[in-house]
């Protein structure tokens, strides 16, 4: 499901034609909302900073076009803001796929609405993109759909809701709601070489089940479709593309957790960390994809690093009075 196909589909697709392909994808989606949904920025009440990195397919080496392992590197901060009744949130992210180079920015803001015993998330973003290529092998010359060395920049929006409870939360996104298309010079000498960025939708959930005192088992899901086509065409919302994840991870006492997790029809994953520091706030996390299906096109395993610190909450940092009788009177 990954953009690792990138490159083939230049090479076959004819001049304009959109094709879906999977946004970056991570083993610790549970620790990572600001990636997938705008309408998580701040919802937890709290700061937090994440940085996760991903070499996917280890000691993959493709035989055409200087292809080889995905690399993914994300920075991703969330800050709730009280004086504008919700919360921030930025996100950064690099991702290198066979000769494609994509760097992405985004910046969210989330209007927090208070249901029941939690919060819900509003939320939209504003997207940065710049798409880059390498050189291309081609099979026909002056093929117009295959493109030089070369880049382009688009902005694109997203929205999504999210919602927070002490033991439940769930979220639904969509970005590229614009369809942007970067355009590329091509072996024709033109800029008919087209990537139109397709509609992306997360959909995510999990459950927070308090097995003992001091441990907390967490099931989640993540589902991540690509849909095709303009809003209003037949087969837009045929969902072909999905990917689906699940996931279990016991925590012990906030401090020490693991997990096992299975990507359908791609990998059994496995996550492993602890936290440090005060509070708990430092959290570094390990994660390993065992890849059991599809192995020719791919290696045997994908490796994911994470660290994560969590700011105090805004009411921890004014420290409370202390009154004297002395001066009550």
């Amino acid at each position: 499901m990954k953009g690792t196909l990138l490159s083939l589909l230049f090479l076959t697709a004819a001049a304009g034609t959109a094709f879906g392909q999977q946004q970056p994808q991570f083993t610790h989606y549970g620790f990572n909302g600001m990636y997938l949904n705008p309408a998580y920025a701040g919802i937890k009440g709290q700061g937090e900073i994440t940085t996760i990195g991903r070499y996917q397919y280890l000691g993959y080496n493709a035989s055409f076009d200087d292809g080889g392992s995905p690399q993914t590197g994300l920075l991703t901060a969330s800050l709730p803001v009280r004086a504008i009744g919700g919360g921030l949130g930025l996100s950064v992210s690099y991702d290198k796929f066979a000769v494609m180079k994509m760097v992405n920015a985004q910046l969210s803001y989330s209007k927090h609405i208070k249901v029941g015993e939690g919060t819900l998330g509003l939320g939209i973003q504003g997207l940065f993109n710049n798409l880059s290529s390498g050189k291309h092998r081609f099979i026909d010359p002056n093929d117009p759909s295959v493109p030089l060395e070369g880049s382009d920049n688009k902005f694109d929006v997203g929205a999504g809701l999210w919602y927070e409870s002490p033991t439940l939360y769930a979220g639904l996104s969509a970005n590229n709601l614009l369809r942007s298309k970067y355009r590329f010079r091509s072996e024709a000498g033109d800029n008919t070489a087209q990537f139109i960025a397709e509609n992306h939708s997360y959909l995510t959930a999990g459950y927070n089940i308090e097995a003992s005192s001091s441990v907390v088992v967490t099931p989640s899901v993540l589902v991540k479709m690509v849909m095709p086509g303009k809003f209003g065409d037949s087969g837009k919302f045929t969902f072909k593309n999905n990917s689906y994840e699940a996931n279990v991870r016991a925590t012990f006492n906030d401090k020490f957790w693991g997990g096992l997790g299975y990507r359908y029809q791609e990998s059994f994953t496995g996550m492993a960390g602890l936290a440090l520091a005060k509070d708990n706030a430092l959290r570094i996390g390990y994660a390993f994809d065992f890849v059991a299906f599809n192995q020719d096109a791919r290696a045997l395993s994908s490796h994911e690093i994470m660290l994560s610190y969590r700011l105090p909450k805004p009411g921890m940092l004014i420290r409370p009075a202390i009154r004297t009788p002395r001066y009550s009177f």
